[in-house]
Parts: structure tokens; C-alpha cells; sequence
């Protein structure tokens, strides 16, 4: 009789305990809920997690904590619910492709080498029920390395490059890292398309740069040029047109990088009668000497220079094109001009210049 009544208790105080693990009442509790997100190019990656102490523990050895091998469950990789990671896009782990999703995240170690588990049934509490032939969407193996010390369970991004994260585990003195890459054109141009359909239809800023995207990593260009349009020339009956030199130079650039000769000489003719401030004028100067356009960026130049007389670097860029136009000498008496309106701080380069010329031998910054 006192056996059933001590099984009795004991039953009890487990329901007890369930029931108040599993209630929606915020409780203060010792593992903290932690959620940490960071965006690789446009992927979001979100990681919800439970963070367990160190407390003096040897966390990595005693299997109660962290079971080895698997036996009798993975671990749950934080505590209390099973760890989440959500990725808003497809992407790569360790080079294995893993779809767009929340997965429930555990690990199987051995020794110092762990397998992941990357789980689509993600609403588990800790690892009791994972079903890894079932439940898991891919598994791969990482090594553990060496880090600073942690007292507490977290998750650490370090960038690796514009596509590529690497995303460690780290407790105690141990980090368990793996890295996430995406195909960057693949989800950059499918987010671009998305949003661009959203509030951001009417925001020029947005077409313009999204095409300024695919100029810098030289793709998509056919489709840039049309956002470029339609950051230009606006939707139906041209809502939220807005023609300036930024959209326009963006324009130009793409004409020049699609080989449209004639499309380029429109786009320049149309930057010479808007309105634009001086720093934009030497931009786009600077762009038409970086192209080879040097009659044009003269004839540029002259013109901003009745707008904004006597700026340096307009002058400055007037007398580059008179150089590369084989006239020298108009080049030399702008240059000097030029000299005379710049700060001081600019006075040693431009004396070089004027020596580089007289040589012979100026040429463009990265030619």
C-alpha cells in the first residue's frame, strides 16, 4: 500500500510539473528564451532558442546534459523546446540544400564531431519524440573547434562573405559551426520582383536601386534597364514618375554596359537639360571619362560650369577632358583654374597633375 501511494505522489507531482511547463503564463526561468536574427544578403535566418548555464558543470562530457552518440536521443541543441532555426529563403548548409522553412534543430555528437539534424516537424519539446528517419529534412557533419569561454548557451553569426555565413553554437569553451550560404542572384532578383510589386512600386528610389544592384554584380541587365525606365518614366500614366540624374546616369551606365551606343547618347543629351547640383555634374562627368565618352563629358562640363562657375572639380574635369581630347594646353590653363578655386588640401595632387600632363603621362585613377 505505501508503494501505490508513493507511485500516486509521484504521478502527481509529474503532472504537475507538466501542466506547468506546458501553460502560456510568462514564468521566469533559468534557461532564458532567446530569439536572434541576422540577414545574409536578403535571407533572413532566425534562431529561437532556450540558453542553459555552464554552473559549473562539464557540460560537453556528462551525457545527462548532452547525450553522446544519440543515446537514447539527440540533444535539443539550447534547452527546454526543441531549438528553431527559420531560413526565409532556400539555402545552402555545409553545401547541402535545405529549403525555406522552420526546422527544429538537434545534434548528434561524438566525440568532437557532431551531426546536425535539421528537423521539419518543429514543434517538439526538447528531442524525446524526434523520429530521425522521419522527422529530419537533411543531417551533416561538422567539427567542433576551440572558443572563449561562455557561461551561457548562444548562437554567434560571423560573416563569411556577401553570400556566406558561418553560424556556431557555442557553450562553454566549445563551438559547434556550420556554415549557410545562399545563391545570392537567385533570391536577390526574386526579392527585388516581390517587393517591387508591394509599396515600393511607387518609390523610384527602389527601381533605381534595385537595377544599380544588378549593374554592380553585372546581371539581370536587360530587366535593370526596364526598372530603370520605370524609375524614370513611372507606372500607369506615369504615377510616381520621377526623372533625375541619379535614375538617368543609372540609365546610361546600363546603355554603355549593353553596348546601346545611340540609347546612350539620348540618355546623356537628356542628363544635360535637367537639373542636377554640382556634385552630381562631377559624377556624371567623372562616369563619361571613365567610359571613354570625352567630347561629351567636355561638353558636359562647359555646361555645368555656366550653372555652377568657377567650381574646382568641374574645372577640374574640364581640363581632364581637353587632355584626352589632345589639347593639352586648354587642359593645362583649366587645370590651373581649377587650382585656384580648390581647397588647399587638394593643391599637391592637383601640381601633379599638371606635371603627369605636361609629361604625358596622366592617366585615370585605376587605368
Amino acid at each position: 500500500m505505501r508503494t501505490v501511494v508513493l507511485v500516486l505522489f509521484s504521478l502527481v507531482l509529474t503532472c504537475s510539473t507538466l501542466y506547468g511547463q506546458f501553460h502560456t503564463l510568462k514564468i521566469p526561468q533559468a534557461s532564458n528564451y532567446v530569439v536572434e536574427m541576422q540577414r545574409l544578403a536578403v535571407t533572413d535566418i532566425t534562431v529561437t532558442y532556450h540558453s542553459p548555464t555552464v554552473r559549473d558543470r562539464d557540460v560537453w562530457n556528462d551525457p545527462g546534459i548532452i547525450p553522446e552518440n544519440g543515446d537514447p536521443i539527440a540533444w535539443r541543441a539550447g534547452a527546454n523546446m526543441n531549438t528553431t532555426i527559420e531560413f526565409s529563403t532556400d539555402v545552402l548548409i555545409e553545401g547541402q540544400p535545405l529549403a525555406a522553412g522552420v526546422y527544429g534543430f538537434h545534434i548528434i555528437p561524438h566525440d568532437d564531431q557532431f551531426r546536425l539534424l535539421f528537423a521539419h516537424n518543429s514543434q517538439q519539446w526538447g528531442s524525446y519524440y524526434l523520429d530521425v528517419d522521419q522527422d529530419v529534412s537533411l543531417q551533416v557533419e561538422v567539427n567542433a573547434v576551440a572558443c572563449a569561454f561562455s557561461e551561457k548557451l548562444d548562437y554567434e553569426f560571423y560573416p563569411a562573405g556577401e553570400n556566406t555565413m558561418v553560424l556556431g553554437l557555442e557553450w562553454a569553451d566549445k563551438r559547434i559551426p556550420f556554415s549557410v550560404s545562399v545563391d545570392l542572384e537567385k533570391t536577390v532578383l526574386a526579392s527585388f520582383r516581390k517587393e517591387l510589386r508591394g509599396i515600393n512600386t511607387y518609390r523610384w528610389e527602389a527601381w533605381n536601386d534595385a537595377a544599380n544592384w544588378c549593374l554592380n554584380h553585372d546581371t539581370n541587365l536587360e530587366e535593370a534597364l526596364e526598372w530603370t525606365e520605370r524609375s524614370i518614366n513611372g507606372g500607369y500614366y506615369g504615377f510616381a514618375a520621377n526623372k533625375n540624374i541619379t535614375n538617368l546616369t543609372t540609365k546610361a551606365r546600363l546603355n554603355h554596359r549593353l553596348g546601346q551606343d545611340e540609347a546612350l547618347e539620348l540618355t546623356i543629351g537628356e542628363v544635360q537639360n535637367i537639373g542636377y547640383t554640382a556634385y552630381e555634374a562631377n559624377s556624371f562627368s567623372r562616369f563619361l571619362l571613365d567610359i571613354e565618352q570625352y567630347k561629351e563629358a567636355k561638353s558636359f562640363c562647359e555646361t555645368a560650369l555656366e550653372k555652377f562657375p568657377n567650381t574646382w572639380f568641374i574645372q577640374l574635369n574640364l581640363g581632364i577632358s581637353d587632355y584626352f581630347l589632345g589639347d593639352t594646353a586648354s587642359a593645362l590653363l583649366a587645370i590651373k583654374d581649377a587650382k585656384v578655386e580648390a581647397p588647399e588640401r587638394f593643391h599637391n595632387r592637383i601640381e601633379e597633375i599638371v606635371d603627369e600632363m605636361t609629361n604625358g603621362e596622366y592617366k585615370l585613377p585605376g587605368r
